[in-house]
């Protein structure tokens, strides 16, 4: 790929553009920001690291929505980011605007880019850009489930002294609360960890998993994660640029699969070199299929709120 442009030059951001530029995932790098001096000064730091790491793409930043031409891929992690007791929902009057804003500079300056959106809450925000923009799902998805997998697997390997490497985890659903981690299509090396974990303990991890980006938040307090999103975006990445054809979880918009349409939310998707191709449906047992529809009713439930401050904004 010749170049990704990183909308929002936070924490996530420059995660992001740092591991982008060490793994040489393009050969440019953008960073747009509208605080005046960050992008640039953010680019020239990562682009002083090439030496060390032994990359030789260009890093680039700016304030001036045009530095998202000729982008292939646009990453999208501009927006209020939660603070302490707040939920991923809690900014979505906020956001909205924002990713508003975007939407239109990406329609004018990188109209045959695909997008992969970050932003909080990222199941709605998805959604949004997909009614905003009208583009044919493939090219529209987001980053959920991939980042949420991997903390379950970093949970399982707590508990049971396994390696990360062995571990394979499947997170379905909106990214927030009632997420839904699936421990039945959760193996180490092949072998369900039901063989190596009790209920009560998968149970645990399961709510853990849920709470994970709190659990961060709570303890960080003045910054949520952004060291294993930036990963897992870059993981994303990677499939895209090396068409690998990876089965993610990642937010794609459904028309009919699970049931469901008119919605965004994280499900088992294949990531190759055209984007999103591919939606693959799981059989969920009655006691899933029940947490999937909780999932489902709150992404909707935000999707209505959506539709209010659409309202709003109209009639101011």
């Amino acid at each position: 790929m010749n170049k990704i442009t990183i909308i929002g030059a936070g924490r996530v951001g420059e995660t992001t553009a740092q591991i982008l530029a060490e793994k040489e995932l393009c050969r440019e790098i953008a960073l747009l920001d509208v605080r005046e001096g960050i992008p640039e000064g953010i680019a020239l730091d990562i682009l002083q690291t090439g030496p060390f790491f032994e990359f030789d793409c260009s890093v680039n930043g700016s304030n001036d929505p045009q530095i998202l031409r000729d982008s292939e891929l646009v990453i999208v992690t501009a927006g209020l980011a939660r603070k302490p007791g707040m939920s991923r929902s809690d900014v979505l009057e906020a956001n909205v605007r924002i990713i508003d804003a975007v939407t239109d500079q990406i329609l004018e300056y990188a109209p045959d880019a695909m997008v992969l959106m970050v932003s909080n809450p990222v199941d709605t925000l998805t959604y949004r850009f997909a009614q905003r923009s009208g583009w044919e799902r493939r090219r529209i998805f987001g980053q959920a489930g991939v980042l949420d997998a991997s903390r379950m697997a970093s949970f399982i390997a707590q508990e049971t002294g396994f390696s990360t490497l062995d571990i394979t985890t499947m997170v379905l659903g909106g990214h927030g609360d009632t997420m839904v981690p699936v421990p039945r299509f959760c193996t180490i090396n092949g072998i369900p960890i039901s063989t190596f974990i009790s209920e009560e303990r998968i149970a645990a991890i399961m709510e853990r998993t849920r709470q994970g980006g709190a659990e961060i938040l709570a303890l960080r307090k003045n910054s949520s994660a952004y060291d294993a999103p930036g990963a897992a975006v870059a993981a994303m990445v990677d499939a895209i640029v090396n068409n690998r054809r990876r089965l993610l979880s990642c937010v794609a918009l459904l028309e009919g699969e699970y049931g469901e349409t008119d919605l965004a939310m994280g499900v088992p998707c294949i990531l190759g070199e055209k984007g999103m191709e591919s939606i693959v449906e799981l059989s969920l047992n009655p006691g899933e299929r029940a947490d999937f529809d909780r999932s489902v009713a709150s992404v909707r439930g935000d999707i209505d709120r959506l539709r209010a401050i659409s309202s709003t904004q109209e009639l101011e």
